[in-house]
């Protein structure tokens, strides 16, 4: 008996081929995590110059010291560096959950990040501080986002690369 071509038959039998399981893609987690660790530390290093640099600016501007003292005191200004770090850490979780678990782990991370970011974003503006305060708190708040947002997505993809190789080897 003669099978189709790519098929085997023994006596009327025909055995079909399993499909071959794609690749999971695989994080080097020190990696991930290292690079996560540095991108909290870059994280809360751009609050910081984002609120220093408010405040010089405010110092500039006559009557504007509420924005510098209120938002952007010593209290606030902790706070923002460290829920900046925070984020890049949770955002370095995320990346590792979504390497183990997604498709397309990277485009998944971009989109939460981004949105993520785009919170933080909005946030100032539905709270009770005023307009001035709300815009330069978004635009810190905008860069601190974009700084994890590629730096995560960059450590991810090399963990990936990482990985990859040592399975080569």
């Amino acid at each position: 008996m003669t099978a189709p071509h790519g098929f085997a038959a023994t006596d009327a039998t025909v055995r079909v081929p399993t499909p071959l399981r794609p690749a999971r893609a695989a994080a080097d987690a020190g990696r991930l995590w290292s690079g996560g660790l540095a991108t909290a530390v870059v994280a809360a290093l751009a609050g910081l110059v984002g609120a220093l640099v408010v405040r010089v600016v405010v110092g500039f501007v006559p009557a504007a010291h509420i924005i510098a003292t209120g938002t952007f005191g010593t209290a606030g200004l902790v706070l923002l560096c460290t829920l900046a770090a925070a984020a890049a850490l949770v955002a370095t979780g995320v990346a590792h959950l979504l390497l183990l678990t997604t498709p397309r782990p990277l485009e998944y991370l971009g989109w939460i990040v981004g949105l993520g970011t785009a919170v933080a974003v909005v946030l100032p503006f539905v709270t009770s501080v005023s307009l001035g305060a709300a815009l330069a708190l978004a635009a810190v708040h905008l860069v601190i986002g974009l700084a994890v947002a590629t730096l995560t997505g960059s450590a991810a993809a090399a963990s990936m690369r990482i990985a990859a190789r040592a399975r080569e080897v």
